[in-house]
C-alpha cells in the first residue's frame, strides 16, 4: 500500500471536487457517485468531517 503526504491527499481532494462538478453538469449520476465516494474516503483520510451527498443517497 503506498502512503501519501497529506498534501498529495489534499490535492486529489480538490482533484475530485473539481471533476465531481463537472459530472454534476454534466448530469452523469454513475461519475457523481463515483467521485462522491472519493471524496469521501480522502476526507477520512485527512481527518476532516465528511461531506453529505443526499442527492446521490451518499
Amino acid at each position: 500500500m503506498t502512503v501519501y503526504s497529506k498534501g498529495q491527499i489534499w490535492g486529489a481532494l480538490r482533484k475530485a471536487w473539481k471533476a465531481y462538478k463537472i459530472a454534476k453538469v454534466q448530469n452523469d449520476t454513475s461519475r457523481m457517485k463515483e467521485y462522491a465516494t472519493r471524496i469521501r474516503t480522502l476526507q477520512t483520510q485527512l481527518g476532516v468531517p465528511q461531506a453529505n451527498f443526499p442527492n446521490l443517497g451518499i
